[in-house]
């Protein structure tokens, strides 16, 4: 059984029971089909909002990676796919740029233009730690053993996740009333209750991969509001991304765990 909290995070928890679960997809390279055993641990309803990040700051004054190394990496169409443009402007409270305006309020979008660093900083701070990415995946599945925990149509994923619609990336796409970020919670959750698995941001885990080629590699996963059919579409239960652990964009976040 499922048992939902209510205390120690503004949109509450979710305890996933100790157990035998399946993860990964056939002939997948990185997430080969399998079981594994999970222990007793519990997540976060939605990704960490920018209010949250925002009491991190103030409490520790802490200054992130893209503030240090002004090396965010934002998006504004028109650019062809998988480009994005380095704005030294960037970080959290501005995750697109000065110029794209900030985050007045958006205290309840989940932050983003920061790095694994970064969230694993807050995650001291916050007593709390990242999901390992086998834990990220049985919660997203829900039970499920489908490609996504819906099932395998791809067209109902709008229903769950703030994803690209258009063709292409050469042209805004605010078509589900989002062009970036959404609130967190603002569409369907999983059959567990947890929203924004598929979409709104890519969230970091913890782990490594055998296919790795460095130690600066970290993973991300469920795709992003940037991710569409056409490009990326790692809006999904199985597929995992990889970043330097220093790197920021416009459409990394992260959802916190405990035991």
């Amino acid at each position: 059984m499922i048992l939902i909290a209510l205390v120690g995070n503004a949109y509450g928890w979710v305890d996933i029971p100790a157990g035998k679960y399946l993860v990964g997809a056939k002939d997948h390279l990185q997430r080969p089909l399998r079981h594994v055993r999970i222990g007793k641990f519990t997540i976060s309803k939605t990704e960490v909002t920018n209010r949250e990040f925002a009491a991190f700051v103030a409490a520790t004054k802490y200054i992130t990676d893209a503030q240090r190394f002004h090396n965010a990496m934002v998006f504004e169409p028109p650019l062809r796919e998988f480009r994005w443009i380095q704005d030294r402007s960037a970080y959290w409270r501005f995750p697109n740029g000065i110029t794209r305006g900030g985050i007045d309020g958006k205290d309840e979008h989940p932050v983003t233009s920061i790095s694994v660093h970064d969230a694993e900083m807050y995650c001291k701070w916050a007593k709390v730690r990242l999901p390992t990415m086998d834990e990220w995946e049985v919660a997203c599945r829900a039970g499920t053993k489908t490609t996504y925990f819906f099932g395998e149509d791809i067209s109902k994923v709008g229903e769950y996740g703030n994803i690209w619609h258009g063709h292409d990336h050469l042209k805004a796409d605010a078509s589900d009333g989002y062009v970036t970020t959404a609130p967190v919670g603002s569409f369907k959750p999983n059959p567990w209750g947890l929203y924004d698995m598929y979409g709104n941001v890519f969230e970091f885990v913890s782990g490594r991969l055998n296919t790795d080629r460095s130690s600066r590699s970290r993973h991300s996963r469920g795709g992003s509001w940037w991710c569409s059919a056409a490009s990326c579409c790692f809006f999904n239960s199985v597929d995992v991304g990889t970043v330097d652990i220093r790197a920021s964009f416009s459409n990394q976040g992260f959802r916190v765990a405990k035991l």
